[in-house]
């Protein structure tokens, strides 16, 4: 063999090694990720979602929250049998709902969620809205929360759904309470309406969600006022007792009558207004306003609690 074969084959031997190494090249980078950090993959799209079923199992586990959600279940227990007992008397009348919870159990649904709706849902609210952040914070977590590639935003996004999930299981637990003791304790059938209207059980069933529906989007403005207070300190007990505070000085300042031209701006004003959703035609009116006024809530202290927490100093 001459030296010139032997110089070709070798060179041949090296361009057929070329695509090896840039295969070999092409993998190291993939191994290295997108962001140039070895080991560390690029966060996928979903990811969020993961964070997010982690907090909802977390705070779904706290024996706070399950004590809290018993709580909440017992009321419409308390409220049907003082009813009951106030039917053996011979009483009638009472607040609103409670002299049509006789002729009808659905109704204690209604009443329930007029019941617990101005005091006991907002400050069950504002204990986990209220420790949503300041009690990572407290606790020494949230530093470690912030080391995996979610960011401060996503992360802050995250507490505040996990709010509004445990709003709405609060108010189905009050709801779903009142509908089973109300079987229980009154008759079922027909629902007559506050307008006079009489519409059949199973729509009556549909209204009654609508109503729980509308009380749940009632407290997003008492979530997003939490978890701004929640982000101003790192005791967690501090944040959840400054936040049912407010819930209850600005309740209070609502039914001042001299406060009357500041009142229809009040978070709470309008919190009542589902039982529009019980007249034939609804009255969309006060409900659209309060939703209105909801966000409007959302929108102040949602970009208060951005604007705190992507400037916190977690290390502190």
């Amino acid at each position: 063999m001459s030296r010139g074969d032997t110089a070709v084959r070798g060179k041949g031997r090296g361009r057929a090694r070329t695509p090896d190494r840039a295969a070999d090249g092409t993998a190291g980078r993939a191994a290295v990720g997108d962001r140039g950090v070895p080991g560390v993959r690029a966060p996928r799209p979903l990811w969020s979602l993961g964070l997010l079923r982690n907090e909802l199992g977390t705070t779904f586990r706290r024996r706070r929250t399950l004590m809290l959600l018993a709580v909440l279940a017992c009321v419409p227990v308390l409220v049907g049998i003082a009813v009951r007992v106030q039917t053996a008397d011979g009483g009638r009348g009472g607040p609103a709902f409670i002299s049509l919870v006789t002729n009808n159990g659905l109704f204690l649904v209604f009443t329930s969620l007029a019941a617990t709706l101005p005091v006991f849902l907002p400050m069950a609210l504002a204990v986990v809205a209220g420790d949503a952040v300041a009690g990572e914070a407290g606790a020494g977590t949230l530093r470690y929360l912030l080391v995996a590639p979610a960011g401060r935003t996503r992360l802050l996004l995250v507490k505040y759904v996990t709010a509004l999930v445990f709003s709405l299981a609060a108010t189905l637990v009050v709801a779903a309470s009142a509908l089973a003791v109300g079987a229980l304790l009154f008759p079922l059938g027909e629902v007559t309406l506050l307008s006079g209207t009489a519409v059949p059980f199973a729509e009556g069933l549909l209204r009654a969600l609508a109503v729980a529906g509308t009380v749940a989007l009632s407290l997003t403005g008492v979530a997003a006022l939490g978890l701004f207070v929640s982000t101003l300190t790192g005791s967690g007990i501090a944040a959840m007792a400054t936040t049912v505070g407010l819930v209850i000085t600005v309740q209070i300042l609502d039914t001042l009558p001299q406060l009357a031209p500041v009142q229809p701006y009040l978070f709470p004003h309008y919190w009542l207004s589902f039982a529009d959703l019980l007249r034939d035609p609804v009255y969309w009116d006060d409900i659209r306003t309060n939703l209105g006024l909801q966000a409007v809530y959302v929108l102040i202290f949602g970009s208060a609690a951005w604007a705190r927490f992507t400037a916190r100093d977690v290390t502190a």
